[in-house]
């Protein structure tokens, strides 16, 4: 129950990186584009340049001396006939197409130019070739993106810090005084109990002392609920081998002072006598906030059937009430929510299940009718 300020600076902070980052994506792609663009119209007219400088060489040539035909350390050129044939080339690779213009075939950049016929050693195409790898604008694009995000994860992250260590310090105090209450609710509650049993059996069977007694044990239904909120991240839940038919005859027991105010039986329809392997502590308060539950939402006269069997390798425990039914099945595990608010109680309790029956890995499905009842049905595996 304690806000991890951490914990949540650090989740918060990856999720506006993450759309901040998504935002960003656009104009990075548009800048990257842009800067493609210009390049290639660099090297085109950096070809061009080229190719009119080895023009101009050989309209300058007068012979009878050899031709010296010019070279570039960057760029790479030749000179082929009317059928694309080399008369002389430098090309490390030869363009696939002589279609006049600028080319872009994989690494390299060709510029060619036709060329009038008979006037130039005979050739009819001049080509141009460099190479050029957009890998680098890529990576600078990249290496952009990612300052950027890292930049701003960052500042998220320190800024949502500092933002929640107010709320984690109230947030905090507010479990403190959880758990200093539920320590002095504790102690008046079992002193009731003890209390209660002793008078019981001075004075024998008394009605006002059974309300009594049923009102401490649902109290200490909700204050069980309310404890196992404050541990369940801070200690482990060891498993252990349990007789669940046993087990449930227990808190069927447990519970019938409490159905009896209402004038609500419980019903033992137990045919099995299966174990199952889980925490003691986790199955309680499935069972318990199940039976409460059903206790609760039922009518008065009426019952709660309670059944136990085994199919193959499955355990199914299923608890039936003739109650006012569910409306919202979907609704009822979220924590608070409440399906009748005259009911009482917080909300908490079959959210609580339905974390343990996640955790657990144990089936549910729920039946239920308005006006007409609601049955639970768990699936356990058998140990």
């Amino acid at each position: 129950m304690i806000l991890d300020s951490k914990r949540y600076a650090i989740r918060y902070a990856l999720f506006y990186t993450i759309i901040i980052g998504l935002v960003l994506f656009v104009p990075l792609f548009v800048y990257t584009s842009l800067v493609l663009d210009i390049n290639e119209a660099k090297n085109q007219q950096e070809l061009k340049k080229v190719a009119l400088k080895i023009i101009s060489k050989m309209e300058s040539y007068r012979g009878p001396e050899p031709f010296v035909y010019p070279r570039f350390s960057s760029y790479q050129s030749g000179l082929y006939d009317e059928r694309f044939k080399p008369i002389f080339s430098l090309l490390k690779h030869e363009p696939t197409a002589f279609t006049p213009g600028y080319h872009k075939e994989g690494a390299y950049r060709y510029y060619i130019l036709e060329l009038p016929k008979n006037i130039y050693f005979g050739a009819k195409y001049l080509v141009i070739s460099k190479t050029f790898d957009p890998w680098h604008i890529y990576r600078m694009t990249l290496l952009i993106g990612v300052g950027i995000l890292l930049i701003l994860l960052l500042f998220s992250y320190l800024v949502l810090k500092n933002f929640s260590a107010p709320f984690a310090k109230i947030n905090q105090a507010l479990d403190n005084f959880i758990k200093d209450s539920m320590h002095e609710i504790n102690t008046p509650l079992s002193i009731i109990n003890v209390n209660i049993d002793l008078f019981s059996r001075k004075v024998g069977h008394n009605k006002h002392l059974a309300r009594i007694k049923a009102a401490a044990k649902a109290l200490a239904n909700i204050y069980n609920d309310m404890d196992y909120l404050i541990k369940k991240d801070r200690i482990e839940y060891a498993k252990e081998s349990i007789w669940l038919d046993i087990f449930l005859r227990e808190r069927i027991d447990y519970f019938q002072e409490i159905a009896n105010l209402r004038n609500i039986e419980l019903i033992d329809k137990i045919a099995a006598h299966p174990t199952i392997t889980i925490n003691k502590t986790k199955l309680q308060r499935i069972i318990d906030n199940t039976l409460s539950n059903a206790i609760k939402y039922s009518k008065e006269n009426s019952k709660v059937e309670i059944y136990l069997k085994e199919h193959k390798n499955k355990v199914i425990l299923a608890v039936k009430d003739y109650g006012i039914g569910i409306e919202n099945p979907q609704k009822i595990f979220d924590r608070y929510y409440r399906e009748d608010m005259d009911k009482g109680g917080f909300g908490i309790g079959l959210n609580i299940v339905k974390n343990i029956l996640d955790e657990e890995k144990i089936g549910l499905k729920i039946v239920s009718k308005p006006g007409i009842g609601t049955t639970f049905i768990y699936l356990f595996t058998t140990s």
